[in-house]
């Protein structure tokens, strides 16, 4: 009798604990949901489809704590966040080129991640067109992280915390490729950079009160820059060969190498202007450290060749005439493109 007692006493016992850890689970599940992603009112519409890959609570978490985790270089220290630092708006500030494993060095000057889900093309050459595929091409570069998806899954199935972050995150649950994509898409969905001076000005918000030489210096931009550099996301995605003239020692071929075609040689993605007064150095191989030195350049450096951008080669001159005052004005504007907001968002900031 005593025995029996005490039996139903234990079955009791574990069912409440199951029946409470049921409800823990289904409680911790329940506060998921969606994040609300609101398209600034100056920019153009997103291309990339959310409708796919909603960004929730958890997803984005998860995709922030992959986006800092060493786990995903092969030396199990290079993360994301280490080439992608948030308050030079997730570039490799003071860096040429991106280092990565054993301090190996890239031929490349680390892109700014922000506002990507705009963004119809990847990389400087357009290594991909697609978000969820972008992490790949710095995985699995031999100098940056220097890993496989594959190595990198197997460390992820491997350990308990990500296979719950991964079953709160994912109706299926699984610790897959698809899922380990979407996450860190939608971390990078959410990194829009929107609330610099400059965009406080164009919507007439309190903030956005230009000097005249900002002003002047943004009627400069609209005449000999904004046919690149388009919308107010500051860039046209297209790939164009800016004459500059090849990095000495290394021979980058740009959109070419991912083409194939000769027309593409020496043609780099129009980059971003939006927080470029902390985003130096400058152009793809990094070679300028100011934004005086960018201007100096498209005044009186570009060089000539088979495929330089048309733009630049007019009325029989080379690059874009540039006085010292116009190039005063100039820095003056494009320091307004600084989103401290952005910046300094704990959203995005390491753990």
């Amino acid at each position: 009798m005593k025995y029996s007692i005490k039996l139903a006493l234990s079955m009791v016992v574990l069912s409440l604990i199951f029946a409470c850890s049921k409800s823990d689970d289904t409680d911790y599940f329940a506060l998921d949901e969606n994040l609300e992603v609101s398209i600034p009112a100056n920019f153009p519409e997103m291309h990339y489809d959310i409708s796919k890959n909603p960004p929730t609570k958890n997803g984005f978490e998860l995709g922030k704590k992959l986006f800092y985790d060493g786990k995903l270089s092969s030396n199990g220290f290079i993360s994301c966040g280490f080439c992608h630092e948030q308050r030079f708006a997730f570039t490799h500030h003071g860096h040429q080129f991106s280092h990565g494993i054993d301090d190996l060095e890239g031929t490349r000057n680390a892109p700014a991640v922000q506002n990507m889900a705009f963004q119809s093309q990847f990389s400087w050459d357009g290594g991909t067109s697609h978000l969820d595929l972008f992490p790949i091409i710095p995985i699995t570069n031999e100098v940056e992280m220097g890993e496989t998806i594959s190595n990198v899954l197997t460390k992820l199935q491997a350990d308990s915390e990500y296979q719950r972050l991964f079953a709160s995150a994912f109706e299926d649950g699984s610790v897959n490729n698809e899922n380990f994509f979407k996450a860190l898409s939608q971390f990078m969905v959410m990194m829009i950079s929107s609330n610099s001076k400059y965009d406080k000005y164009v919507r007439n918000e309190a903030g956005g009160e230009f000097s005249e030489l900002e002003k002047e210096g943004l009627g400069v931009f609209e005449t000999k820059c904004a046919s690149c550099h388009k919308t107010d996301l500051f860039t046209d995605s297209a790939f164009r060969n800016n004459g500059l003239p090849p990095y000495p020692g290394i021979n980058d071929l740009g959109r070419a190498a991912v083409s194939g075609s000769t027309a593409d040689h020496y043609k780099f993605k129009v980059p971003s202007l939006r927080n470029v007064a902390v985003t130096a150095p400058y152009m793809h191989d990094g070679r300028f450290g100011s934004l005086a030195s960018v201007l100096n350049f498209y005044n009186s450096g570009v060089q000539d060749s088979e495929t330089l951008d048309p733009i630049l080669k007019q009325n029989g001159r080379l690059g874009i005439a540039l006085s010292t005052n116009e190039q005063e004005a100039l820095v003056a504007f494009l320091q307004t493109l600084t989103d401290s907001e952005f910046l300094n968002d704990k959203r995005f900031a390491e753990y």
